[in-house]
C-alpha cells in the first residue's frame, strides 16, 4: 500500500527529458525540510492507494513517460514493486530522491534523479555520499543552487567525485525566484563547468505555485 499525493499528467519540467509529457506520481512524505522546498503539501497530505491503482491511474493517462517523486518516494517500501510494475508495462520511469536514502535497491532500468543537497538547502549534511558510487551511466546529479556559496559546494562536489563521465547530466537548477538562472550561467560559464544549467519549466508555463502540473 502507497500514500499518494497526486498522480497527474503534465509537462516535465526538469532533467534531461524536460519538455515531454509526462505522468506525474507524487507520493507524501518527507523526512527532509529544505528550506526551498516547493512541494511542503506533500509532506502530510495523501490517500491510501495499492500498487494496482497506482498503476492503473498511471495507465488511464497513456502516457510512456513516468517520473515518481514526493516528497521522499523511497521512504514507502512499496515503491520498488511500483517501479518493476511500470517497466514490466513498458514505461520509461524516473525517479527524483533527495539523495539522502539509498539508491542501491531502485531497479537498474530506472532513471534516477539523484539530488544532492547544497548548504543553503540546511539539509548538506544528510548527503548519502555512497549514492554516487551506484549511479548508472544513465542516471542524472542535480544540485539546486540558491547563492555564491551553494555554486562553489556544487563544484567542489563535482571535480572531487570526479562526476562528469559518471553520470548522463549533471544539471545545475537556480531556486525560482531566488537566484536569478542568468548569474548562475555567468557562473558555469566562467567556469566552463560540463554542467547543464535546468529551469523548472512547469514554473514558467504555469505560475510557481500552481498544483498539479
Amino acid at each position: 500500500m502507497l500514500t499518494v499525493n497526486e498522480i497527474f499528467h503534465s509537462i516535465q519540467g526538469e532533467s534531461t527529458q524536460a519538455g515531454r509529457p509526462c505522468v506525474f506520481v507524487r507520493l507524501t512524505a518527507c523526512d527532509l525540510r529544505c528550506s526551498w522546498c516547493d512541494t511542503p503539501y506533500a509532506f502530510h497530505e495523501g490517500r491510501k492507494m495499492s500498487v494496482d491503482e497506482v498503476v492503473a491511474a498511471v495507465e488511464d493517462h497513456g502516457c510512456p513517460l513516468v517520473e515518481i517523486t514526493g516528497g521522499e518516494p523511497l521512504l514507502q517500501e512499496d515503491v520498488y514493486p511500483l517501479m518493476d510494475r511500470l517497466l514490466a508495462a513498458g514505461r520509461t520511469v524516473m525517479l527524483e530522491t533527495g539523495g539522502h536514502r539509498p539508491i542501491a535497491r531502485v531497479p537498474a532500468a530506472v532513471l534516477k534523479i539523484v539530488d544532492i543537497k547544497c548548504p543553503g538547502s540546511g539539509e548538506a549534511h544528510r548527503n548519502d555520499w555512497s549514492n554516487l558510487d551506484r549511479l548508472a551511466s544513465h542516471d542524472e546529479v542535480k544540485f539546486v543552487i540558491q547563492d555564491r556559496a551553494d555554486y562553489e559546494f556544487a563544484r567542489d562536489v563535482i571535480a572531487r567525485h570526479r562526476l562528469t563521465g559518471r553520470a548522463a547530466a549533471i544539471l545545475l537548477s537556480p531556486v525560482h525566484g531566488v537566484l536569478d538562472p542568468r548569474t548562475l550561467s555567468e557562473w558555469m560559464l566562467a567556469d566552463r563547468l560540463p554542467v547543464r544549467l535546468q529551469l523548472q519549466l512547469h514554473k514558467y508555463i504555469w505560475t510557481p505555485t500552481t498544483r498539479g502540473v
